[in-house]
């Protein structure tokens, strides 16, 4: 292949045509403004995905993480409840990869302070055996995670600033009655002592759940099961569904296995779902320049026609021409690439760093927009917008190897 030699080194003349077009001052200034505006175009697509994806990564993460501290990595629960949960606990224990396991018991309930109803998830737990299955232990912010001594309960930071709760106030919890036998059980009502306020950055969790001690669960629910469940963690929260399949396994029908991604599923559907139509949606404004980069390489071939002539009148080959307007277009797009992906990271790294940008918690369940930047989707997107840019490219570059050689000097 004929070469021209070039500062020490050595450069096809495809290359060094194709970049003497790119930058030298072009006759038709025209064509230069479209050219601008496709990498500009091609720059402000890639740096929006960039910025959007890494914000719907950084929400399926804080969500993950979230959800994962407030709740278990596996649910074993009965239809019914669970009688006795000693060997349960320790037939779910000999399976590989089990951490802990903890009782629970949940139920309904009326939380009565300041002349304030609201109606709350009752969760009966033993203290020190949650903290070993959740984050509930890290997530008290006053007062402390007591429940063994006296009436105690810990309540969530929203409740407590809706209600005006603080550590040591006496709160009422008011019981459900249920209907035994075609009879209404009468209503309960304890005194419970606020012990700790706890925030997991959940705002339903943070404004229905309430937290007893087990033994207190139990009577306020008028019911004589041991538990309504047990939580299980285990080692590798990535490999949740095949020891939720050990388990259940082990122990059989009338026992049910739930993982936190089952527990989850619609919810990390739908975010998995908007990634996927952002990505496609978005990717079209990648596209649309990329037609700018079309319609400049045609524009530029038309200039370029007597060029195009002496080339394949001195023996350059179709290929070559192809090559020529090939790079051309690849370079336009490889700009805007690179500047897209720089202006993108910077842009997500502003907004993860200083976090200016608020979402109303009742609606996004946190309150500040995540972003988490992916290696791996960066430079998926990079990929595809090189992609686009080369399949742009490949008519202009066919046209031009296309123009006959005597047309295109006759008038020369």
């Amino acid at each position: 292949m004929p070469c021209f030699f070039t500062d020490g080194k050595y450069m096809s003349y495809e290359f060094k045509i194709a970049f003497k077009y790119l930058f030298s001052r072009s006759k038709e200034r025209f064509i230069s403004v479209i050219s601008l505006i496709s990498v500009v175009g091609v720059a402000t697509g890639v740096a929006t995905l960039i910025i959007v994806i890494g914000v719907m990564s950084g929400f399926d993460h804080e969500l993950r993480d979230r959800i994962i501290g407030t709740s278990s990595h596996i649910l074993v629960d009965k239809l019914g409840g669970i009688d006795d949960v000693t060997p349960v606990i320790e037939g779910i224990k000999e399976v590989d990869g089990v951490v802990a396991c903890a009782p629970f018991v949940t139920t309904q309930g009326l939380l009565l302070a300041q002349d304030q109803m609201v109606s709350v998830v009752v969760r009966g737990v033993d203290e020190d055996l949650e903290a070993q299955v959740t984050q509930v232990n890290q997530f008290i912010k006053k007062g402390t995670l007591d429940l063994k001594s006296g009436d105690n309960i810990i309540i969530g930071k929203i409740l407590a600033r809706k209600l005006f709760i603080k550590v040591g106030d006496q709160i009422s919890l008011i019981s459900a009655g249920k209907l035994k036998k075609n009879k209404l059980t009468k209503v309960r009502e304890n005194t419970f002592s606020v012990a700790g306020i706890f925030s997991s950055e959940m705002y339903d969790y943070d404004t229905g759940v309430v937290f007893i001690s087990l033994e207190k669960a139990r009577v306020f629910a008028d019911n004589p099961i041991l538990a309504s469940g047990i939580s299980v963690k285990i080692k590798d929260i990535d490999a949740a569904e095949a020891v939720k399949k050990q388990i259940q396994k082990k122990l059989g029908f009338p026992y049910f296995t739930r993982t936190w991604m089952d527990l989850n599923r619609n919810l990390f559907n739908a975010l998995k779902l908007e990634k996927t139509a952002m990505f496609v949606i978005l990717a079209l404004i990648v596209l649309v320049a990329s037609l700018n980069i079309a319609s400049s390489l045609i524009m530029l071939v038309m200039e370029k026609t007597k060029d195009i002539g002496i080339l394949r009148a001195i023996g350059a080959s179709t290929a070559s021409i192809k090559i020529i307007f090939t790079v051309v277009g690849l370079s336009i797009g490889l700009i805007g690439t690179i500047l897209g992906t720089a202006g993108g990271l910077f842009m997500a790294y502003i907004l993860k760093t200083y976090k200016f940008i608020s979402l109303p918690e009742d609606i996004y369940y946190i309150n500040t927009l995540p972003v988490k930047i992916q290696t791996a989707e960066v430079v998926w997107i990079t990929a595809a917008a090189m992609c686009i840019t080369l399949l742009a490219t490949f008519y202009p570059a066919y046209q031009a190897s296309r123009l006959n050689t005597v047309e295109a000097l006759r008038y020369e």
